[in-house]
């Protein structure tokens, strides 16, 4: 007979290491090149010393003359908070019963919803590595009844649970964890649940975010990328090493890439190991290459993606790459800290199923906490406003 515990254990031994295998392999390809430590974590903070700039204690003298005055290596100290990063499943009362003398139908069940847990985390893990950590999935444009005009749905899937806020991030009362039932991609229009939307409460550039997670996200690409004031705790005026490498342009060729790539070279140091951009600006980047009549060559990447090649650098698209833009990425020099792998919540007793308050149904909840640093924020490079194919 199938029972609580018996779940509970087999989410332990035998769905833990392949939903962590999943999310750490599958996810996307930018995921599989980025490093995961648990090193540089200090209770709830992750602080990491990074070096910039050469060691000054360098130079050339007479065969009398004083040796070179020592000059150490220059370190920022970077700060990040471990973001907290879950995922739930949910199992009623009635489901369990009714599969208890069946071992086979409850393992059809706890399938069903871990495919879930995964394909959701796989999601949203994805789209938080090119977000700036707001957690901004998109700005409205206007409101009728319960369907919102956005800016892009890039970020939205049906099913989601989302809040609006206004631009700073503060959450609209009474306007918060609405599902997402449809999505019209064509219309940009996005229909959720809950009552009708006032519109003199919710104007345009209010933003829809997962709910609860306005400024708790993993601090991705955007960031890196961004116009902040700090990035890590630093100040980004007066610390150019902060500013990656911009620029740019209608079109995309190989002349474009590789100035971006001798730039981060030639003023870094590094060395671009990954290009990473949107379908549409891979398509776009075809088009050049049929038209300059150069061969494409294909690359197979550890997870089982392709990439086709530029210089042998492996160049892929990504659905959560933003549109027009290509990123050049020497992806050494990223780490997801974080405190431990994906974990299941435990309560008393080690139990992993809950019962929620209330309710004749049982929870489970997968936990990370982790956040991910570029220690050469200079050595990246970015291209925008490519018109896409």
């Amino acid at each position: 007979m199938v029972t609580l515990s018996s779940a509970d254990n087999a989410l332990k031994s035998l769905y833990l290491n392949v939903v962590s295998e999943q999310l750490n392999t599958k996810t996307n390809p930018l995921l599989n090149r980025i490093a995961q430590t648990e090193s540089d974590v200090w209770g709830k903070e992750i602080i990491k010393l990074a070096p910039y700039g050469v060691n000054g204690g360098i130079g050339a003298g007479g065969e009398t003359d004083n040796l070179p005055t020592s000059a150490e290596n220059k370190y920022a100290r970077f700060v990040l908070t471990l973001k907290n990063l879950y995922g739930t499943i949910e199992l009623s009362d009635k489901a369990i019963r009714a599969s208890q003398n069946n071992a086979g139908a409850f393992v059809n069940l706890l399938n069903a919803e871990m495919d879930g847990l995964i394909k959701a985390s796989k999601f949203n893990f994805g789209r938080m590595l090119y977000g700036d950590g707001t957690g901004t999935l998109a700005t409205i444009e206007s409101v009728s009844g319960n369907v919102i005009i956005v800016d892009s749905v890039q970020y939205l899937m049906e099913g989601m649970m989302i809040d609006i806020c206004t631009s700073l991030g503060v959450a609209r009362s009474g306007y918060t964890s609405r599902r997402i039932t449809s999505i019209d991609r064509t219309d940009l229009a996005v229909t959720v649940s809950g009552t009708a939307i006032d519109d003199d409460v919710v104007v345009a550039t209010d933003i829809l975010v997962v709910q609860g997670s306005y400024g708790k996200e993993l601090t991705g690409l955007g960031a890196i990328f961004g116009s902040s004031a700090t990035l890590y705790g630093i100040t980004r005026q007066g610390n150019n090493w902060l500013t990656p490498y911009t620029d740019t342009m209608s079109t995309v060729s190989d002349v474009d890439i590789q100035t971006a790539i001798d730039h981060v070279e030639s003023v870094s140091g590094g060395a671009i190991d990954f290009i990473v951009c949107s379908y549409g600006v891979r398509r776009a980047y075809q088009a050049y290459l049929r038209t300059s009549a150069s061969n494409i060559d294909v690359l197979n990447l550890e997870g089982g993606y392709k990439a086709i090649s530029y210089s042998g650098i492996p160049m892929v698209a990504d659905r959560f790459c933003p549109s027009n833009t290509m990123y050049l990425l020497d992806t050494k020099e990223f780490n997801l800290h974080q405190l431990c792998d994906w974990r299941w919540l435990e309560g008393e007793e080690g139990r992993i199923l809950k019962q929620k308050a209330g309710q004749p149904v049982y929870t489970a909840t997968l936990v990370k906490y982790a956040d991910m640093i570029c220690n050469k924020p200079i050595g990246q490079a970015q291209l925008t406003s490519i018109t896409e194919a």
